[in-house]
């Protein structure tokens, strides 16, 4: 197992630092950068060199990544912001609670509502509940978030005025993005708690446990849902590293102060090193949700584990 860990965090670092780079030339090439935009429209091309000049955006990429790169992996320097000026490590840390909530809140919703529905489905297969279970999960994976961000807009906030459209504060706020949020996952988690209480339950070991005289919520409780719901563990924890992901978007239309209006912010501002700050940090935190998840897995499965070794 101590093998197996050792490749994953190698693997890891190697993935976090392809990414960065990613990032980094993408934001290089995109076109504009932070000197025009701070310097504004009628500044004069003398004056736009200067200022990049004196921000170091003229000097070579290789030299501009190794440098970052270099004081973030050293000293934990990520910058300073080249729009405020303040610290990129404290604008992350301001905006990175927000985001976790969110993230946490739509994750519980999701686990909630797909397991609920994918047990209802699984219970009565091909019956109406099954189709309309079905149905509804079909619908929420198509949907686009955005789509159903403005349909709870206009249904909750400007036609029952029971929601604020936008911001933060309250537990009010916070329902319509983490619903938003939560309506995919739920329903992959919904389909996949589905198909795998259906498999189990056609088990030889579950036949031949109702064989043995064993009540059918005994055989549910003692042998299907341990093992139909082992899946979904797997599920949840990449479902929670995509939500933090996720969330960019869901954040920039409610205007939730998280990381993600944070780095939607920066990459229109061509603001360099909160961009690379916020890869910088989301990534290795999804990146070891889904470790977390399979050394989990791995403890719970012995097939698993018998694998990793």
């Amino acid at each position: 197992m101590s093998g197996y860990l050792v490749r994953r965090v190698a693997a890891m670092v190697v993935t976090a630092l392809a990414v960065s780079f990613v990032a980094y030339v993408g934001l290089t090439f995109a076109p504009g950068d932070a000197a025009e935009m701070l310097i504004g429209e009628n500044a004069s091309a003398e004056q736009v060199a200067a200022l990049r000049s004196q921000m170091r955006l003229d000097a070579p990429l290789w030299e501009r990544y190794g440098d970052y790169m270099g004081r973030a992996l050293t000293r934990g320097d990520l910058g300073q912001s080249l729009v405020s000026g303040r610290r990129v490590t404290d604008l992350l840390m301001e905006r990175l609670l927000p985001t976790l909530i969110l993230a946490l809140v739509a994750m519980g919703l999701a686990t909630i509502l797909g397991l609920a529905v994918g047990l209802l489905a699984s219970a009565r297969p091909g019956s109406r509940l099954d189709l309309l279970a079905v149905g509804g999960t079909v619908l929420g994976l198509a949907l686009p978030p955005y789509w159903v961000a403005l349909l709870l807009v206009m249904l909750f906030s400007i036609h029952l005025g029971w929601l604020p459209v936008f911001g933060s504060g309250t537990l009010a706020h916070l329902v319509m993005p983490a619903v938003t949020l939560a309506l995919p996952t739920a329903a992959v988690i919904a389909r996949l708690v589905r198909s795998s209480v259906l498999e189990v339950k056609s088990a030889d070991f579950v036949r031949t446990a109702l064989s043995k005289g064993l009540t059918p919520n005994r055989v549910l409780f003692q042998h299907v849902l341990p093992n139909g719901l082992l899946p979904a563990l797997t599920l949840l924890g990449l479902n929670l590293s995509h939500l933090v992901g996720g969330a960019f978007v869901v954040e920039t239309i409610f205007a939730w102060p998280g990381l993600g209006r944070l780095t939607v912010q920066a990459v229109f501002d061509r603001d360099v090193p909160v961009v690379m700050g916020a890869v910088l940090l989301v990534v290795p935190l999804c990146l070891g949700i889904n470790l977390l998840v399979d050394l989990l897995h791995a403890a719970l499965d012995p097939r698993v584990r018998h694998e990793a070794l």
